[in-house]
């Protein structure tokens, strides 16, 4: 794809000293060992978001393996990110039929060993531990059921992540079951001074037409089909964007194969389109003027010329991995081509999660919205494959 004009690189995103940040020489509380006396959204809150809201931590373990068999200690070469995006539907597909809507257990690893066991020990396409796309599919089919791997196949019974043996069963899909087991919080925009946040766009990701890709961002249903190597959104309400929930899957160290999993939700709370032209202009004007005033150099979330289409608001809950504030996913046209990017703005991080983006979240987090132009690691490159 060509590149757009005046879109430098994303700058990496400043917090200014935190009144919550351990003293010089003070080491700061384990996630799970310390008190609880700590408020909600410090580290204990973080430390319960590790993970899908699927699956217990006593599943961790089993979960994580089955994921690296089928993708992340596969070789580079032969990773292909829609193996992940089956073994992620194998396992809701799984968990959504079970009678009770628990969360998976380490009981459940014997239906999985029994499913997969023996086909890991099969070296004829993998190597001995993995599962090729096949294994996969062909466990699934002992696992859930002989239709899985054609349900999982059709767009017509695949939706929220799951396979579905009918598309009459698809349509009565109730997605407050995943809710219920969802840790959802309040509401966390930002607060903070202006000043004081971190406004930051990312770079823009060329889309086949504007037609495609508003047709594959309104069906969150559909989300989970753009998921990337290192993200995935999963719907939690019924409908459309405007009030939509996601729970957002994150992984860091994918790159070494030694996944580490945590998850945020966020909130659809503002939606702009064509047919509120004044809403539209006001929203990509508020934009431009809190990226010209408190961003670092940043360009023009438009550059301009271009043409604003839609643009919506990903607002945080507390927990969230970013800590408090909101994203922003916009859809215009320059020169004639349609541009999604992705444009945040955060309040200073506390410090256990500033030590986490630091160390392991900030590259990730980029990658994911298109820096670097890797398709594998983008959900945003993931749509535009998806809507060609």
């Amino acid at each position: 794809m060509a590149p757009s004009p005046d879109h430098p690189p994303g700058q990496r995103p400043v917090s200014p000293p935190d009144p919550e940040r351990p003293p010089d020489g003070v080491r700061p509380p384990d996630p799970v060992t310390a008190p609880g006396s700590v408020t909600p959204g410090g580290p204990i809150r973080f430390a319960r978001m590790a993970g899908s809201s699927i699956a217990s931590r006593d599943a961790a373990v089993w979960v994580t393996d089955f994921l690296n068999a089928a993708y992340f200690r596969r070789p580079g070469a032969d990773r292909d990110v829609d193996d992940l995006r089956l073994a992620f539907s194998i396992l809701t597909t799984y968990w959504y039929r079970r009678q009770s809507p628990r969360r998976l257990r380490v009981t459940d690893l014997r239906a999985f060993h029994a499913a997969y066991g023996r086909r890991r020990f099969d070296t004829e396409g993998a190597d001995r531990g993995l599962l090729t796309r096949q294994q996969l599919l062909d466990g699934a089919a002992d696992l859930i059921g002989d239709w899985f791997p054609y349900a999982y196949a059709d767009d017509a019974r695949r939706g929220w992540g799951i396979a579905f043996p009918t598309v009459e069963e698809r349509a009565a899909y109730d997605p407050g079951r995943r809710m219920a087991v969802a840790r959802l919080g309040p509401l966390t925009a930002e607060s903070a001074p202006p000043e004081r946040q971190t406004w930051h766009t990312y770079p823009p990701v060329e889309m086949p037409s504007v037609e495609g890709v508003v047709a594959a961002l309104s069906r969150p249903e559909t989300w989970p089909d753009y998921a990337s190597e290192i993200g995935r959104f999963t719907p939690l309400r019924a409908g459309g964007l405007a009030g939509q929930t996601f729970e957002i899957d994150v992984a860091g160290g994918t790159e070494a194969g030694f996944p580490v999993f945590v998850r945020g939700y966020v909130t659809i709370t503002r939606l702009v389109t064509g047919e509120d032209p004044a809403g539209l202009r006001e929203y990509f004007d508020e934009l431009e003027s809190g990226l010209a005033r408190y961003g670092e150099d940043e360009p023009r979330a438009v550059p301009e010329g271009g043409e604003p289409v839609l643009g919506f608001d990903l607002t945080t809950h507390k927990g969230h991995f970013m800590g408090a504030g909101h994203n922003r996913l916009i859809l215009y046209t320059y020169d004639g081509r349609p541009w999604v990017r992705a444009a945040g703005t955060w309040d200073p991080m506390p410090w256990h999660l500033e030590r986490s983006y630091r160390v392991a979240g900030r590259t990730a987090q980029h990658a994911f919205w298109g820096e670097g132009g890797v398709p594998q690691l983008s959900m945003l490159h993931q749509v535009a494959l998806r809507a060609a």
